[in-house]
């Protein structure tokens, strides 16, 4: 037998260094469906040292070892925790702490830096902490200004780092956002603060870094010279279920728009960094959201278009309307779709219209960036031989099925000359061996060892804000239109017209 410990066999070239992951809101579904899972599979591929120790924090009453079980029963349910993984997760829970109390309290925070300051001279942590907010956005300043009296955002030893990962929604408008930065930040320093959005961990979204900037082919076209339009869809099949009290408050603009669309959209739009680091590549997102145009309230009723489902049919199923949902007003006005046009003022996007487009209850779950490039200015060939030919397109799948499309025209087969669109896939499963990290895995990686490239920094989130908040102001308006669409379809008729009055129509995905 080996006496290789398995828990320090490391593969790859990011491990984390010792440390302990404090985790508040442990008791809920964000730390059982996404980080306990993530931080097994981190531990399975030996990107976590012996010594990693996990401690949850929540009001709910429980031991140590009610916790291990807890979280070993969320990781089996989502397929982890199998026998070749349970001595080395068994181990590794042995790390696994609890502390129990409320978010506001003295005793909590006392607690938790004595259980600390334990796992540091048991398992030589060396005073490195990562904390993590699973909870709800009101419990954020409470926490950080229990972390800050008593001590814990500050690093006790030289060389230990302490860093906070803060989970979305970060503010739910820019004067929010803008007042808790400011209360983070009276606790901690912004190269500590790491703003999560697990958009950015998937592999298809840091994918446009890659096609743009490690391709000849592709660079050169991505301008106003042969982008006719683009198009970013983010759409899901899934209603709101049980979650209708939380999305009354929130709404697709604040749920999807100001973060995950913003993200993809600042990719999409950005100018090669000058670096490939966290400052080179953030600085460039920044750059990009500040080009693009920020309506006036008056503006939003002509570029903006916010609808809400009625019953309809969604995979052969009969789903009931948003204002049916447990914990919707039945007079509702929050949008569960949303649908823009955005112009972009600089250099390479001058002219080109950006079609946004969210919603539930649509017809199947995609994300998705698709570029339209112009039409030829000339065909050599009458319309009749050009009947099935589509304007060229460059497709970024984001999910379900991760890869890229590329639509071009192809002579179709036979005696007579005939143009026809045809479609090049790339797909992630079958290009690669390696198996894709999960977004959370990676993300909590990256903040453990220090790199902060694919975290929000301050400044953009308050530039996304800034671009969003006039329409929150102008749906806050009672009168404020609001269309309706049946679940199972792609949207309002409104959505449609959006693109008509610019001689252009959605894709279908």
């Amino acid at each position: 037998m080996s006496d290789t410990n398995p828990l320090t066999e490391a593969v790859g070239d990011k491990v984390a260094p010792p440390a302990v992951l404090v985790v508040f809101g442990a008791s809920g579904d964000l730390t059982s469906r996404k980080l306990m899972p993530a931080v097994e599979r981190l531990a399975l591929r030996r990107l976590l040292p012996a010594g990693f120790s996990v401690v949850g924090v929540a009001r709910t009453e429980m031991a140590d070892d009610d916790f291990r079980e807890r979280m070993r029963v969320a990781v089996e349910k989502l397929g982890g925790g199998g026998d070749e993984a349970g001595p080395v997760w068994a181990a590794f829970t042995g790390g696994f702490r609890y502390v129990a109390g409320d978010y506001g309290s003295p005793e909590t925070f006392d607690q938790l830096k004595s259980v600390l300051d334990q796992l540091d001279r048991e398992r030589g942590t060396s005073g490195n902490r990562l904390y993590y907010l699973a909870t709800p956005p009101a419990t954020f300043p409470v926490i950080v200004s229990g972390l800050a009296e008593h001590g814990l955002n500050r690093p006790t030893t030289d060389g230990a780092f302490v860093r906070i990962v803060i989970e979305k929604p970060y503010g739910h408008d820019e004067q929010s956002a803008r007042d808790l930065d400011a209360e983070v930040h009276a606790g901690f320093a912004e190269d500590q603060v790491y703003r999560i959005d697990h958009y950015l961990g998937k592999e298809t979204v840091q994918n446009v870094l890659a096609l743009r900037f490690a391709n000849t082919i592709f660079e050169p076209i991505w301008n106003r010279r042969y982008v006719d339009h683009v198009q970013i869809t983010v759409a899901e099949e899934l209603g709101v279920g049980h979650r209708g009290s939380f999305y009354e408050k929130a709404g697709a603009l604040r749920d999807i728009v100001q973060n995950h669309v913003m993200q993809v959209l600042a990719l999409t739009l950005m100018e090669p960094p000058a670096t490939f680091d966290a400052d080179g590549i953030r600085d460039e997102k920044v750059k990009a959201l500040k080009a693009v145009d920020v309506m006036s309230v008056d503006e939003v009723a002509e570029h903006v278009v916010r609808a809400q489902y009625t019953a309809g049919w969604v995979g052969g199923e009969e789903v009931p309307g948003y204002r049916d949902a447990v914990g919707v007003d039945p007079h509702s006005q929050t949008e569960t779709y949303m649908a823009m046009r955005l112009k972009v003022d600089n250099w390479r996007w001058a002219g080109v219209p950006f079609y946004v487009r969210t919603g539930k209850r649509l017809p199947k779950r995609v994300t998705e960036v698709a570029m339209e490039f112009h039409r030829p200015p000339h065909l050599a060939f009458n319309e009749r031989q050009a009947i099935g030919l589509a304007p060229d397109a460059l497709v970024l799948r984001i999910q379900p099925d991760e890869g890229i499309t590329l639509r071009f025209g192809a002579k179709v087969p036979g005696q007579e000359f005939q143009v026809r669109s045809v479609s090049m896939d790339f797909f992630y499963g079958a290009a690669f061996l390696e198996e894709t990290p999960e977004a959370y895995e990676r993300l909590l990686l990256d903040a453990l060892v220090g790199d902060q490239t694919l975290f929000i920094r301050s400044d953009e989130v308050e530039q996304a804000w800034q671009i969003v908040d006039p329409i929150l102001r102008a749906w806050a308006d009672e009168t404020a239109p609001l269309a309706r669409y049946e679940a199972g379809g792609w949207g309002p008729a409104e959505a449609d017209q959006l693109l008509a009055r610019d001689g252009r129509q959605w894709r279908k995905p």
